[in-house]
């Protein structure tokens, strides 16, 4: 099961610091071409999403940057080591293929 309907944020400094702070759960990155339709999921993480976010924006990690991603959505949860994992396997991300 994907991320739950949203309507996904673009990748830009300005939206992940509208993020409320403290908000831990998963988060997808993608890029989608102009009519909106993704191309491509490059990155599903966990934890604290606004500073997972924006350390992935400042070029944590080099791979996410490469692959011009354009959006991201969110989900708070509980557990977000499970609901990681079901992500990872169903959209098989580009950038982690694997949890950890």
């Amino acid at each position: 099961m994907s991320f739950p309907a949203q309507k996904a944020r673009p990748f830009t400094k300005e939206s992940i610091l509208l993020l409320e702070e403290g908000q831990h759960g998963c988060y997808g990155i993608f890029r989608a071409d102009r009519a909106g339709f993704i191309e491509e999921w490059i990155y599903v993480g966990k934890g604290d999403i606004r500073d997972r976010m924006l350390r992935h924006f400042n070029g944590d990690n080099e791979c996410i940057l490469k692959k011009n991603p354009t959006h991201f959505v969110g989900e708070v949860t509980g557990d977000s080591d499970v609901r990681e994992k079901q992500l990872i396997g169903e959209l098989k991300p580009s950038c982690n293929q694997m949890v950890g």
